[in-house]
């Protein structure tokens, strides 16, 4: 089974994305704030990570780039979820490294492709 880390400071999307992930067959951690991602990539490495920008402490871009600086996690597939959607925002997430990125609101069933297309990629 698959694992995927969600971060996110909002506990209703963490809720959301958790439910929508383990229906899909997935299991899932959490964190809610960039320096627990960082400890749960650390602690076990998920297959897929599902990170926001915009968490306290340091930011989801600042949470890509030392993934994406550390050869063990170079490859480590990351979608960005977030609210931000301008094109600027868009644009550094995936010049950092995101394999993909997405805006809220979003479709469920969208989303659920792209983490299977993705992780059967990196399969």
């Amino acid at each position: 089974m698959a694992k995927v880390l969600v971060v996110d400071d909002e506990p209703n999307i963490v809720l959301s994305l958790e439910f929508l992930m383990q229906q899909a067959g997935f299991e899932v951690v959490t964190a809610e704030d960039g320096e627990s991602a960082l400890a749960r990539v650390e602690e076990g490495a998920p297959d897929l990570v599902l990170l926001d920008i915009s968490l306290p402490g340091i930011s989801g871009f600042d949470v890509l780039e030392r993934l994406r600086g550390n050869p063990v996690h170079a490859r480590l597939p990351i979608i960005m979820l977030t609210a931000h959607g301008r094109e600027v925002e868009r644009e550094k997430g995936l010049a950092l490294g995101a394999d993909d990125y997405v805006t809220k609101p979003f479709s469920t069933q969208a989303l659920v492709e792209k983490v299977k297309v993705l992780l059967a990629e990196m399969s």
